[in-house]
């Protein structure tokens, strides 16, 4: 018995420190929380759990230590207070980079052992580099561009045995460059624009030419090889011709001469167009175009755009804690083109995912922009995608949301096919084509059950009606369609894509499957309204009801439009062929059906001020939810023999 009771004592112990917060650890964060006094706000508190809540910071498997703290970007202000971070003991990862920090390299950052990562570059740090790097053993990747370190690179770089990237690039270092040819495992180094002393040793220059740009008077311009190594031998001397010169040393002055003012002469237009660029707020986001950029690194050019204010914009809540930089370097896959843009799925370093939707053919100006993004994501409910940051500059607008694993209602109802993009090398999912009939659904997709379809259907109004009183009640959705909406974490409808339509250029002529949920005064005049929202919101309660996409085709291949069909079939007293196949399987639903299949044509009538209010639809789709409930258990398949069968539908 006592036996049992030790085994028992320490199986709970194990869980209480499964599950208990490093409490020190925590405490040192907050400190260094108060003392930074952050821009951005983070959710750091005492009663939220570091591990798992805490913006940035990512605890060991058993929760007893904190191994990293991310924090690029969030303004935090002043010197490091000594004392605070230093206590992480066991801190491997440390970003700070992209904000205002000042004041000197934190001596008591040598407390930190076990770090590999360091990223401090884009700061205000001032004075020399910590004189012994090898108190970091595990070092592995060091980032301290684009500060204002002086004094020499330290000799302790060279027994770092397992540093792979060292940049040290713009800071104002001074003296010799250190004899790193013994660290092997050296695969990326940037000491450019200091004041280091040249020549440049033979084991940089295994490196390319931008990893010592500006060191040691290093120019592009060499001197030829057959004159580098020049054999001297007896030889007839020759004529002497302008001013004393041969002619083959006086046209090698020449084109010497030549070289050196072209290359100054691009310098200066690249750095007046660059200041131009700036002072206008351009905003590039480009790989291939950053690199243009007069050989500047991505990373010191998105800092130089971050310094104009084009950062991204988060949300007060938001949890996320990565940056423009972040995204730049994140693997990205198509996950749609939309009316708007293009959705992309981001997956950040630290395996993060969000979706991230890149704009297209925007009206409005940089004021108008934020304040239209400042009305969407102050939009708090749990039937709409929350807003969590935005980007804008002139050349780029980006929106960036959380990531839906199950994917959206028109996947769901539809199935997905792959589609392989040579240009971009990229394999995507995207939506059944509107020529598709509903026989060529994903073989392997569950059926959507009633109860899911409801949930939906209830959900999306709920999401909806809450859109539609923000603004003063004047908020349009404007591009309501299955494809833009998704399962939340309770499996209701979630609604994503919201006012959009405010900041666009006018709404181009709808193509294919997009045309199916217009409402006829928009094909007309090209401007969503509310009203317009519900005629939408209707084509998807159709789509959730008959299964068949607003667009499709029969055998035949005669295109068909969903709500002419809907209308033509309950005309000749057909309703029955309007439900999907899946449905039918079902029993005692036929009623809730019938029901929603009135509510769905109330939206969908061509007059707009004959459809109902969202908020109208939102109890209507209720009661009849609430009805089906009171039946009592879910709704069973029927057998072939057509009765009851037993279990209940498989869940997608």
């Amino acid at each position: 018995m006592e036996a049992w009771r030790v085994v028992i004592l320490t199986l709970c112990l194990h869980i209480y420190v499964a599950n208990a917060d490093p409490i020190q650890d925590k405490r040192a964060l907050l400190e260094f929380l108060t003392l930074m006094r952050p821009t951005r706000s983070l959710n750091w508190n005492e009663t939220t759990s570091v591990c798992n809540a805490w913006t940035g910071v990512t605890c060991n498997k058993d929760g007893s230590r904190i191994t990293a703290v991310r924090l690029p970007g969030v303004g935090l202000n002043g010197q490091i207070p000594p004392n605070t971070l230093s206590r992480l003991s066991s801190l491997t990862v440390l970003s700070l980079r992209s904000n205002r920090i000042s004041g000197l390299f934190p001596g008591d950052f040598a407390e930190l052992k076990d770090l590999a990562f360091l990223y401090l570059q884009d700061n205000d740090f001032s004075g020399p580099l910590p004189e012994d790097f090898s108190v970091w053993k595990n070092l592995t990747s060091v980032n301290l561009s684009n500060n204002d370190f002086n004094g020499t690179v330290p000799e302790s770089l060279s027994r770092l045995g397992r540093v792979q990237s060292l940049n040290l690039a713009n800071n104002s270092l001074s003296g010799d460059i250190p004899d790193l040819s013994g660290v092997s495992t050296l695969q990326h180094i940037d000491l450019s624009y200091n004041n280091l002393n040249g020549p440049i040793p033979s084991w940089l220059q295994r490196f390319p030419t931008s990893s010592y740009q500006g060191v040691g008077g290093f120019s592009l311009v060499q001197p030829p090889p057959d004159l580098a190594h020049h054999e001297l031998k007896p030889r007839q001397k020759p004529k002497p011709h302008f001013l004393g010169l041969t002619k083959t040393v006086f046209l090698l002055i020449v084109i010497a001469v030549s070289i050196v003012l072209l290359a100054v002469l691009v310098f200066v237009l690249a750095v007046c167009y660059l200041r131009m660029k700036l002072s206008q707020g351009d905003g590039i986001i480009t790989d291939a175009k950053l690199q243009k950029k007069g050989g500047m690194s991505p990373e010191k050019f998105v800092s130089r755009m971050e310094d104009v204010n084009n950062r991204l914009s988060f949300f007060e809540g938001c949890n996320y804690s990565f940056d423009l930089e972040d995204l730049l370097r994140a693997s990205a896959e198509v996950l749609g083109k939309g009316t708007f843009g293009t959705t992309y799925k981001a997956v950040l370093e630290d395996a993060t995912s969000v979706a991230v939707k890149r704009l297209k053919d925007v009206a409005a100006g940089k004021r108008d922009f934020e304040q239209q993004m400042e009305i969407i994501g102050g939009i708090k409910h749990e039937n709409v995608v929350e807003l969590k940051a935005y980007y804008y500059s002139k050349d780029e607008k980006l929106m960036v949301y959380d990531y839906f694993g199950n994917g959206s209602v028109a996947s769901l109802l539809h199935g997905t096919f792959s589609i392989y993009d040579p240009t971009m090398r990229l394999n995507y999912s995207a939506m059944v084509r509107p020529g598709l009939s509903n026989s060529n659904r994903g073989e392997n997709r569950v059926p959507l059950d009633w109860e899911t379809r409801m949930s939906i259907a209830i959900g999306a109004a709920k999401g909806i009606a809450r859109i539609h009183r923000e603004n003063n009640g004047k908020l349009v959705h404007g591009n309501i369609k299955s494809s833009n909406i998704f399962l939340n974490s309770e499996r209701n409808g979630c609604v994503s894509d919201l006012g959009l339509t405010a900041v666009m250029s006018a709404l181009a002529p709808p193509i294919s499957r997009q045309a199916g949920y217009r409402a006829p005064e928009v094909t007309d005049t090209r401007k969503s309204s509310q009203l317009s929202d519900v005629y939408s919101f209707g084509v998807v309660l159709l789509e959730l009801l008959t299964g068949k996409s607003p667009i499709h085709t029969t055998a035949g291949d005669e295109i068909i439009h969903l709500v002419r069909w809907v209308h033509s079939v309950v005309r000749e007293e057909w309703t029955a062929e309007v439900f999907d196949v899946e449905l039918l399987r079902y029993t005692n639903i036929e009623e809730e059906m019938v029901e929603m299949l009135q509510i769905a044509m109330s939206c969908v009538v061509k007059a707009p001020d004959q459809r109902p209010k969202m908020s109208d639809l939102v109890r209507l789709i209720e009661s009849v939810g609430n009805r089906q409930a009171s039946l009592g258990p879910d709704p069973k398949p029927k057998s072939e023999n057509g009765a009851s069968e037993t279990s209940t539908p498989g869940e997608i």
